[in-house]
Protein backbone atom coordinates (compact mmCIF):
# COMPACT_ATOMS: atom_id res chain seq x y z
CA UNK A 1 0.00 0.00 0.00
CA UNK A 2 1.37 3.40 -0.90
CA UNK A 3 0.59 6.79 0.59
CA UNK A 4 1.32 10.21 -0.78
CA UNK A 5 3.02 12.72 1.51
CA UNK A 6 3.78 16.38 0.95
CA UNK A 7 7.21 17.80 1.69
CA UNK A 8 8.76 21.15 1.02
CA UNK A 9 11.21 21.54 -1.84
CA UNK A 10 14.23 21.70 0.48
CA UNK A 11 13.21 18.45 2.20
CA UNK A 12 12.73 16.79 -1.17
CA UNK A 13 16.22 17.88 -2.22
CA UNK A 14 17.68 16.58 1.03
CA UNK A 15 15.94 13.22 0.52
CA UNK A 16 17.27 13.04 -3.01
CA UNK A 17 20.79 13.65 -1.67
CA UNK A 18 20.37 10.86 0.88
CA UNK A 19 19.01 8.55 -1.81
CA UNK A 20 21.93 9.32 -4.12
CA UNK A 21 24.43 8.69 -1.32
CA UNK A 22 22.74 5.35 -0.63
CA UNK A 23 22.83 4.47 -4.33
CA UNK A 24 26.57 5.09 -4.41
CA UNK A 25 27.08 3.11 -1.21
CA UNK A 26 24.86 0.17 -2.19
CA UNK A 27 25.58 0.17 -5.93
CA UNK A 28 21.90 -0.02 -6.91
CA UNK A 29 18.85 2.21 -7.38
CA UNK A 30 17.26 3.54 -4.20
CA UNK A 31 13.85 5.19 -4.08
CA UNK A 32 12.76 7.93 -1.67
CA UNK A 33 10.89 5.40 0.45
CA UNK A 34 14.11 3.51 1.09
CA UNK A 35 15.93 6.78 1.82
CA UNK A 36 13.31 7.69 4.42
CA UNK A 37 13.49 4.21 5.94
CA UNK A 38 17.28 4.54 6.11
CA UNK A 39 16.99 7.88 7.91
CA UNK A 40 14.46 6.48 10.37
CA UNK A 41 16.37 3.29 11.18
CA UNK A 42 20.04 3.63 10.35
CA UNK A 43 20.69 7.25 11.21
CA UNK A 44 19.55 7.08 14.81
CA UNK A 45 22.18 8.53 17.08
CA UNK A 46 22.44 6.53 20.29
CA UNK A 47 25.13 8.91 21.56
CA UNK A 48 22.47 11.63 21.78
CA UNK A 49 20.35 9.41 24.01
CA UNK A 50 23.36 8.66 26.19
CA UNK A 51 24.15 12.37 26.41
CA UNK A 52 20.56 13.20 27.35
CA UNK A 53 20.47 10.51 30.04
CA UNK A 54 23.76 11.44 31.69
CA UNK A 55 23.44 12.69 35.26
CA UNK A 56 23.89 16.43 35.50
CA UNK A 57 26.54 18.03 37.69
CA UNK A 58 25.35 18.19 41.29
CA UNK A 59 22.90 15.31 40.84
CA UNK A 60 24.02 13.50 43.99
CA UNK A 61 23.43 16.57 46.18
CA UNK A 62 20.02 17.24 44.65
CA UNK A 63 19.03 13.59 45.09
CA UNK A 64 20.16 13.64 48.72
CA UNK A 65 18.06 16.78 49.34
CA UNK A 66 15.09 15.11 47.70
CA UNK A 67 15.40 12.07 49.97
CA UNK A 68 15.75 14.26 53.07
CA UNK A 69 12.66 16.25 52.09
CA UNK A 70 10.73 13.03 51.51
CA UNK A 71 11.79 11.74 54.92
CA UNK A 72 10.60 14.98 56.60
CA UNK A 73 7.27 14.76 54.75
CA UNK A 74 6.78 11.18 55.96
CA UNK A 75 7.63 12.19 59.55
CA UNK A 76 5.08 15.05 59.42
CA UNK A 77 2.45 12.68 58.06
CA UNK A 78 3.12 10.16 60.86
CA UNK A 79 2.82 12.89 63.51
CA UNK A 80 -0.33 14.34 61.97
CA UNK A 81 -2.18 11.07 61.42
CA UNK A 82 -0.54 8.93 64.11
CA UNK A 83 0.62 6.31 61.65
Amino acid sequence: MTTTISVTEDVKEALLRVASELQLKLGRRVDLNEAIRYLLIKKRRPELLEEACKPVAGFEEAYRELLEGRKKDEERTRRKYGI
